[in-house]
């Protein structure tokens, strides 16, 4: 192992550790193999390395330890506390330091989210990877490292003390989006998606729980009520009888018979995928990657490929899919929808004609539409590129959000979810102006302040009434502007 860069130091005056009792330093670390995993929350790529992780973790518990780093993109991301809620609703095992700065990101010369940091047990940097590793290539690797060690007398067993985070919620656990679901004959219900109990959740207009859907536990399972599973579910959407779901842990796109109970999968194959395809494919045989949700128009289901910045196109009839939005770069590029370029759409909202379908682009901070008539096309709405963001109001082009997750239409605009500013911003697209709803001005019904933590989603339901997913106080919000009141609606 001689001549490889000796690792920098880890352990440095203000940085905030998670899932440990006390600070690490690499000589705590020498015998063992270690991993640096650069992150930021925001980064859906980031997040399909977690698995692979937590694989690596399972089969090396103590000649190997992985570190998180956290490096943040977004201004929200440097808080503490944000990063204490997204490490529980990402269920990451490992340590993880807040880098608020990026001090290591530039000491370990790391270019790009996510990037693996590879450090031998002598405490010396012997490789690094960037982008999304091959699971099974990278275990391999690693098991073929720590043999040689192994063999060679280098590595040292003995477990470390972790002192995992815990965030059970309450009813509901980091919940994402909320849609209408009327059912034939039935009153106004409403679906959400339980995302951190893995099911899917349906509640009468009064916010009173009604039913569940899936077992509780992560996994990819057709079958009833309750024996069916889902994996971290952030959208869905619904029809008179059915709720299809963007069960975005499996990939995939599922279908529940609210009648009967009965999910079925209807596109997506448990594994993250590649660029969807331009010319129709069979669902079932397509791999989609983090679904995140999910809009329809007659036989038509729009979804979000969030992993490969795309949107597609289900057609319920057929059961195939293709690609109907995205070049599957990350940027922002308006023009025709096959040449545009999107950057992780995480929210869907057709207009009441069908003929628009309005999308937050939460890495470049945007909302974007994408017409349906004739050739379809993608037009930018607020936003201008992958690191411009903020919270200002004003005209369309001055206007600037943060992170951005969920959409609705409401009367003659939009109402986002703007998750990383922690409130609802209000777009009205005839006059062209971004504007708070400013919540915080509302006489609370259960209680005297009220403070949002990363909304994922938001509802309208046509009578003036808003219905939000504050997800990180696992609870749901109903909001009545006109009467300037809020309430708890379901927690």
């Amino acid at each position: 192992m001689q001549g490889l860069t000796r690792a920098p130091e880890i352990d440095r005056p203000g940085f905030e550790w998670f899932n440990v009792s006390a600070p690490l330093r690499l000589a705590d670390l020498r015998g063992r193999m270690v991993i640096l995993d650069f992150w930021t929350f925001c980064c859906v790529n980031c997040l399909h390395v977690v698995p692979t992780l937590s694989r690596l973790e399972q089969a090396f518990p103590d000649e190997l330890v992985v570190i998180g780093v956290h490096s943040p993109k977004f201004p929200a991301e440097r808080d503490g506390e944000n990063l204490r809620h997204a490490i529980a609703r990402c269920g990451v095992r490992h340590p993880v330091i807040q880098d608020p700065q990026m001090v290591l990101w530039r000491e370990y010369c790391v270019k790009a989210w996510p990037t693996l940091i590879f450090i031998a047990p002598d405490g010396r940097v012997f490789g690094s990877l960037s982008g999304e590793p091959d699971s099974d290539k990278l275990i391999a690797g690693v098991g073929a490292m720590l043999r040689e060690w192994r063999d060679a007398g280098f590595l040292a067993k003995s477990p470390l003390p972790f002192d995992l985070l815990e965030e059970t919620g309450g009813r509901l656990r980091f919940p994402g989006k909320i849609k209408s679901f009327h059912g034939a004959g039935r009153a106004k219900r409403w679906a959400v998606a339980d995302s951190g109990h893995h099911q899917i959740v349906l509640f009468d207009d009064d916010g009173a729980e009604l039913r569940r859907f899936g077992s509780g536990q992560p996994g990819l399972v057709d079958c009833g009520e309750r024996t069916s599973a889902f994996n971290a579910p952030q959208g869905l959407i619904c029809s008179d009888r059915h709720i299809f779901v963007a069960d975005t842990g499996n990939h995939a796109i599922r279908r529940i018979d609210a009648e009967t109970g009965e999910t079925v999968t209807l596109a997506g194959t448990g594994a993250r995928g590649c660029a969807l395809p331009l010319d129709r494919a069979p669902g079932h045989e397509t791999a989609l990657a983090s679904v995140w949700d999910l809009e329809r128009a007659g036989t038509r289901l729009f979804f979000a490929n969030a992993g490969t910045h795309q949107i597609g196109e289900l057609d319920l009839t057929s059961l195939e899919v293709r690609a109907l939005a995205g070049s599957s770069a990350e940027d922002i590029l308006d023009g025709p929808a096959g040449e545009a370029n999107l950057a992780q759409p995480s929210g869907l909202a057709c207009d009441e004609s069908g003929r628009i379908l309005y999308f937050t682009d939460s890495e470049t901070s945007a909302i974007r539409a994408l017409s349906l008539d004739g050739t379809p096309k993608v037009e930018t709405l607020v936003g201008t590129g992958l690191f411009d963001f903020g919270c200002d109001n004003g005209p369309f082009g001055q206007a600037l959000f943060q992170h951005p997750l969920g959409v609705a239409c409401r009367g003659g605009g939009l109402v986002v979810a703007d998750s990383y500013n922690g409130k609802l911003r209000l777009l009205d697209l005839q006059d062209r102006q971004v504007s708070d709803l400013e919540e915080g001005t509302f006489c609370c019904g259960d209680g005297p302040a009220f403070q949002s933590g990363e909304p994922a989603g938001v509802a309208a339901d046509g009578v003036g009434r808003l219905l939000m997913t504050d997800t990180n106080n696992h609870r749901i919000v109903e909001i009545r502007p006109e009467q300037r009141s809020l309430r708890i609606w379901a927690s």
